[in-house]
């Protein structure tokens, strides 16, 4: 094989509302969790169920985009690829934690369904099925960051803790 994928497919629900922010630059980004579900039976016969967490960073107008319609509770499906961050913790541990770098993203569902996911209306009107495809904004995404991961103190970029959790 001539090339190598990093690709990332996911259909699930967010967990937090999009925390919008800037870079030094002016440059947005998005940052959210979506979780995903999965069903199985164990080997006795019973019914399990598993979710997956995952952190998704978006950029760009992509990130606007997700700031201004996407809300705790909505059903989305997000394309893009998986990057790991690799640093020590204050003991001194070498820790590793993955995200989503966002490329594109459709919400999905209707409108009441995501209110009802969410708990609340948020006033908003945004269409179902909105896409954006980072592609087309692909030359105001920066490179992936290169600065060593924070520590986690006031980090915004630690790992997954028990406020994270919607439930």
């Amino acid at each position: 094989m001539a090339g190598t994928i990093n690709k990332v497919i996911l259909i699930g629900r967010l967990g937090r509302d999009p925390e919008l922010k800037f870079t030094p630059s002016g440059t947005p980004v998005a940052k959210f969790s979506l979780a995903t579900d999965e069903s199985y039976k164990d080997r006795s016969g019973e019914q399990k169920d598993h979710t997956e967490w995952h952190n998704i960073v978006a950029w760009s107008k992509l990130a606007e985009i997700c700031g201004q319609y996407l809300t705790k509770g909505k059903l989305v499906y997000i394309e893009g690829r998986i990057q790991s961050r690799q640093w020590q913790d204050q003991s001194g541990n070498k820790r590793t934690s993955y995200e989503i770098i966002a490329q594109r993203m459709q919400m999905l569902g209707s409108r009441a369904d995501s209110e009802r996911a969410a708990g609340a209306t948020t006033g908003q009107s945004p269409e179902a099925g909105a896409v954006e495809d980072a592609e087309r904004s692909r030359s105001a995404e920066p490179p992936a960051p290169t600065e060593p991961p924070p520590s986690s103190e006031g980090s915004d970029r630690s790992e997954i803790t028990d406020e994270d959790v919607p439930f």
